[in-house]
């Protein structure tokens, strides 16, 4: 099998192969081709993009196996040939044979290359209401893939990153593409000054230097934002990777002008007094708690909410209630004295920043549909909340 994925941007390509007679052929017809033996699992050769050609590849192998593809400069180099390799010995069609069969990470970089490659990407905005006076006080920023990504979700992404070790990439990628995208929208004047706008990082992302407090702070004032209107958001579970060093930075976050949110909180296992250390200046009550709060004999659930807000007023940060799908788990968080919600109930992420819908609309409404507003299913992904 011989595919081969063109690039024009490619230095160097890579060629993997059993077959010793096409290693020594091409060395013959290479300028300074680096050559490596893998053990009993064949050769690599590695040279410039402009020789190593598929015409020569396909002339000098005759019937002979092998795997052709582009070396990836945009990949750190300690990944970029070991990725590439894992390219070639499946295009050969004998990675199953010889015991190279595709790996996670090689699997994972493949998914993240189709991503960084793909256009279309875009933001939807879902708003963050006051629930004392029903009003838009910010809206979260729902980075949302381009239809040629096909059925891969954000979470996989999210995870791809994660296990290619690039979270750094994902989250630099979609933060220039969000920051563009509020910029768009955010209304000139005092008045949209004063609105706010939340993303979401992972805390890998947000410990390296691409995302310290100063040059975030810029990167936003680059697009003609300031920092007091973006609020970054980390999940709970996440927020354990490095406490001390998060801290410091969720700090310095703070000094800049720029709100930082625990996401999901009571979904994982960070305790009060983790979230305290990271001094949020909002707290996201995890949807699977607000959900039926307001049915009769969920009194664990009402005294979780009601912990969450007391916990919160002490450590002057904020509440927000995830996932408000009827009137009656709406006014149970009311009762308790929620600061903010968010859920279809109040609004649906839309390409737009909208106002929250009016409740006279859907005064009606008991239980979360199994519709869209406007008559059609309502996706996974955003039924999930994403």
């Amino acid at each position: 099998m011989r595919l081969f994925r063109q690039s024009h941007q490619a230095v160097e390509r890579l060629l993997w192969t059993r077959d010793g007679r096409l290693k020594e052929e091409l060395k013959q017809h290479l300028t300074k081709p680096k050559v490596i033996e893998l053990a009993d699992s064949g050769w690599c050769v590695i040279a410039a993009a402009r020789e190593l050609t598929e015409n020569l590849a396909s002339r000098l192998a005759r019937n002979a196996a092998y795997g052709l593809f582009d070396v990836d400069p945009a990949q750190p180099p300690s990944e970029r040939y070991v990725v590439a390799l894992g390219h070639a010995v499946q295009i050969s069609g004998l990675g199953d044979r010889i015991g190279m069969g595709e790996t996670p990470e090689i699997t994972s970089a493949k998914l993240l290359s189709l991503f960084f490659a793909c256009q279309g990407h875009h933001v939807e905005f879902q708003p963050i209401v006051d629930l004392a006076t029903l009003k838009a006080h910010e809206w979260e920023c729902l980075f949302r893939l381009s239809p040629a990504m096909g059925s891969h979700s954000i979470s996989e992404l999210v995870e791809a990153a994660v296990t290619a070790k690039r979270p750094v990439d994902f989250d630099s990628f979609a933060m220039e593409i969000t920051l563009a995208r509020i910029a768009e929208v955010v209304e000139p004047g005092p008045a949209g000054r004063r609105l706010h706008y939340s993303v979401n990082l992972l805390p890998t992302s947000l410990l390296a230097p691409a995302f310290e407090a100063e040059a975030f702070a810029a990167r936003v004032r680059a697009v003609g934002l300031l920092p007091s209107q973006i609020v970054v958001e980390c999940t709970e579970q996440q927020v354990f990777h490095d406490v001390p060093r998060l801290m410091k930075q969720v700090k310095a976050l703070r000094r800049v002008g720029v709100g930082f949110a625990v996401d999901d909180a009571g979904a994982g296992y960070a305790s009060f007094t983790v979230i305290a250390d990271l001094e949020p200046s909002i707290i996201k009550i995890d949807r699977h708690i607000v959900s039926g709060v307001g049915n009769k004999g969920a009194e664990a659930k009402k005294a979780l909410v009601e912990a969450f807000v007391s916990f919160s007023r002490r450590i002057g940060a904020q509440v927000v209630a995830e996932g408000i799908e009827n009137r009656r788990d709406l006014l149970a968080l009311q009762d308790r004295e929620v600061d903010f919600g968010q859920g279809y109930l109040l609004g649906r992420s839309n390409p737009e920043p909208l106002q929250p819908r009016r409740l006279r609309d859907v005064e009606n409404l008991t239980q979360f549909p199994t519709t869209g507003w406007d008559g059609g299913a309502v996706p996974d992904r955003l039924a999930s909340g994403q």
